[in-house]
């Protein structure tokens, strides 16, 4: 019989309070909760809004943007990292606080396609990108050092044929 090999995956997140938060953390968050007034959700009904802050203290905010042709849409997240990456194309990405509606019953956890390309940016600048997930129903923030922390086994250029 073959060696077979085990992978596990632990995640273990930390939750703080709005008030815990140091100034430059409490302007992310607040900058993605006025991101989800930005979004463009007539079909879901569900804003979700997004700030990353580059390594130059800027902060780029994102909202969730529908269309009735449903593929065609885009997260806050990767609208907030896309037009990051175009404004200021070789700038380290530092940290990304994403928020759900405050009646929102579920953890604002980001989908896979959003892991994908925060993933993506962490191994091109070669830093991780800490994580702000936002539970307004609570004013609680559950923070990742790294998308890493979330999904272990991205995929990246390393990975493709030379």
């Amino acid at each position: 019989m073959k060696n077979i090999k085990k992978l596990e995956f632990h995640c273990e997140l930390q939750a703080q309070s709005y008030q815990d938060l140091n100034p430059s953390e409490w302007e992310l968050v607040q900058k993605a909760l006025e991101a989800r007034n930005r979004s463009h959700s007539p079909y879901s009904k569900f804003q979700v809004g997004a700030a990353v802050r580059l390594a130059n203290q800027t902060i780029i905010q994102g909202a969730n943007q529908e269309n009735a042709a449903y593929p065609s849409g885009l997260c806050a997240e990767r609208v907030a990292l896309f037009a990051a990456g175009v404004q200021f194309p070789n700038m380290t990405f530092e940290a990304l606080a994403v928020c759900v509606p405050d009646t929102s019953t579920n953890l604002p956890f980001p989908c896979g396609g959003c892991l994908q390309v925060m993933a993506e940016y962490e191994y091109k600048q070669q830093s991780g990108l800490e994580l702000f997930l936002i539970y307004p129903a609570e004013e609680l923030v559950f923070r990742a050092e790294s998308t890493r922390h979330l999904m272990p086994f991205s995929f990246n250029e390393s990975h493709l044929p030379e």
